[in-house]
């Protein structure tokens, strides 16, 4: 393993720790840690390529990296799944985890971050929601009751159609797992339902509001309405608000950047303690010009 690919993962890890913190303290990812992480990375593999044997190569397989996560980030934005802070950190990762100058090898990479992300994505949001949860029973439970009264038709309709189909299951046995998922799926989406709107909702004060902040609900400024978007709340809407309100509520999300943290290190440790020649067509025997047996 060279000094280029050592400082990437330190940069890598180091950034995404400050990310965290923040994310957890203001719930938001300071545009300078994603930009300087590029330029930083960026930076290191075009000087390594200087004194290289393999031309820009690894120079040059940063900025296809950037050019594919920026289209992941992106696309995750654009179908909400990620908020702004998180899709560009996910941007930056592209400058990353190039960490092979052989292009296929890279995409077998980044498949396995993504495999390794999605996964530990969805173990930390069920643990993240557990917590406050049971940090704030009480007040699940009366939002629970209340959301289940909203929604007792469409609940019905669902254990109707979920009891129908499990009876299927004495002529196909898979009918069984599909009639338990449409059982359960209310349950599911009132627990989440619940969750947001019972933990997730706060009334905070003008003073301490910031670009990206989401707004619960719209929000009627003299003759304007202030939408609830996903871009959130822009420098400009917020002083209107400022002028003619002391408190706003604001719905807050979960810290997702932590999962980034957790996935990369998830990579690395794989690269560390498994050699490659385990993983077949998936990762390939070696990931030159770096041998991952013995990283």
């Amino acid at each position: 393993m060279h000094q280029g690919l050592i400082f990437l993962i330190a940069l890598g890890s180091i950034w995404m720790l400050f990310a965290t913190i923040q994310d957890f303290k203001k719930r938001e990812v300071a545009n300078w840690i994603n930009f300087s992480l590029i330029i930083f990375a960026m930076g290191a593999r075009f000087f390594y390529s200087l004194f290289s044997n393999d031309g820009f190569n690894f120079f040059l397989q940063g900025v296809i990296g950037l050019g594919i996560f920026f289209i992941f980030g992106n696309l995750l934005y654009s179908l909400k799944i990620f908020a702004g802070g998180d899709a560009k950190l996910m941007i930056s990762l592209g400058a990353i985890l190039p960490f092979s100058s052989n292009f296929i090898i890279n995409l077998k990479i980044y498949a396995l971050f993504f495999c390794v992300f999605f996964v530990t994505g969805a173990i930390y949001g069920i643990l993240f929601s557990l917590i406050l949860v049971l940090r704030n029973f009480k007040k699940f439970i009366k939002e629970f009751s209340k959301q289940f009264k909203i929604n007792k038709k469409i609940c019905f309709i669902f254990f109707i159609s979920g009891i129908l189909v499990l009876c299927f299951g004495f002529f196909e046995r898979f009918m069984v797992y599909f009639g338990l998922l449409i059982f359960f799926f209310p349950f599911l989406y009132i627990y989440a339902k619940s969750v947001e709107e019972g933990m997730m909702i706060l009334n905070l004060d003008v003073s301490k509001l910031t670009e990206g902040d989401w707004l619960y609900k719209d929000l009627k400024v003299g003759k304007k309405v202030i939408r609830a978007k996903w871009d959130g709340l822009s420098n400009k809407e917020i002083r209107e608000i400022r002028k003619r309100f002391n408190k706003v509520k604001i719905k807050q999300g979960i810290p997702f950047v932590p999962v980034f943290l957790i996935s990369f290190i998830i990579l690395i440790l794989i690269c560390l303690y498994f050699p490659f020649e385990n993983y077949g067509i998936l990762l390939g025997s070696h990931i030159l010009p770096f041998d991952f047996s013995i990283f």
